[in-house]
């Protein structure tokens, strides 16, 4: 299984095809996905791109890092995994009611 890579410093028109055309060049992309807004749909300025193996998504991290893509320096590294919420509906784990 490849490498997921954080890609931040986006501009909001940075596209994933444009993502998706600088880490050709260092691998297989297996997949692209720039992180919208769930209400305005615009993009919040990161990205996620997974590459084919962990040596090609090495190579892409050292290679892109401050680079320019769209009149910014993008900040490129390995993502790292979501924290894992509770579920305890932010109580604090206090679950008694009162009354």
């Amino acid at each position: 299984m490849g490498k997921k890579i954080y890609v931040g410093n986006l501009t909001y028109g940075t596209t994933d095809s444009a993502i998706r055309s600088l880490f050709e060049s260092y691998g297989t992309v297996t997949s692209v996905n720039v992180i919208t807004d769930r209400y305005s749909g615009e993009s919040k300025g990161f990205a996620f791109v997974e590459m084919s193996t962990d040596e090609e998504a090495q190579n892409a991290i050292s290679s892109t890092n401050g680079t320019d893509l769209d009149g910014r320096n993008i900040k490129v590294n390995e993502a790292m995994d979501r924290p894992q919420h509770s579920g305890n509906g932010g109580n604090g784990g206090n679950n008694r009611r009162r009354y």
